[in-house]
């Protein structure tokens, strides 16, 4: 499964190996941010641990992206996972010298993992749809939206919705194909 739109990491690389698309940076981070905090939250970071992890990552990424050579046969989600782990490992090492304390967490224990068997797959799918309907939402009367949401989001048949919101069925499968196709085209090359 294709989860990391080539051509975003492609726009990324610079021609110089030094500076970096301002508007394909811009994307990047408001992709891959939520993600890379879910990922920080789930092995129990507080959200201002969880904030410095992502910040630190993202630096990371910043530095070495101009000069990142995609590989079409791994992964890159599972590049940047470990970038995180070792940031991750990192800080813990660093407050561990002033603590004394050795600490294991859930993501340091972490095998390598099939990337599309992997929970860590179903988040990103999730946060990217989510973010993209967000996105969308203005461009539907909110009758239709509540309907679609019912319809796509809780799986409610369409008349089910349409009694509930008073929407006609036609506008709801209208609606949800206008909502389907662009979701398609919007996530092309990140699901």
């Amino acid at each position: 499964m294709s989860t990391t739109s080539e051509s975003l990491l492609l726009r990324l690389k610079s021609s110089d190996g030094a500076s970096i698309d301002e508007s394909a940076w811009h994307e990047f981070v408001r992709i891959y941010t939520p993600l890379i905090f879910g990922w920080a939250r789930k092995i129990g970071l507080s959200d201002t641990d969880a904030s410095d992890l992502v910040q630190e990552v993202l630096m990371l990424a910043f530095q070495k992206l101009p000069q990142f050579d995609y590989d079409k046969q791994s992964s890159f989600r599972g590049w940047l996972r470990t970038v995180t782990i070792n940031k991750y490992r990192e800080k813990r090492r660093r407050l561990s010298a002033k603590q004394s304390v050795a600490s294991h967490s859930i993501l340091e224990q972490l095998q390598p993992v099939d990337i599309a068997q992997s929970t860590w797959d179903i988040d990103y799918a999730r946060m990217l749809v989510a973010q993209t309907m967000q996105m969308m939402r203005p461009d539907f009367a909110d009758a239709t939206w509540e309907a679609l949401e019912l319809v796509v989001g809780k799986q409610i048949a369409v008349d089910e919705a349409s009694n509930q919101t008073g929407v006609s069925p036609w506008t709801i499968y209208s609606a949800k194909s206008r909502l389907l196709k662009r979701l398609r085209d919007e996530l092309k090359g990140l699901l």
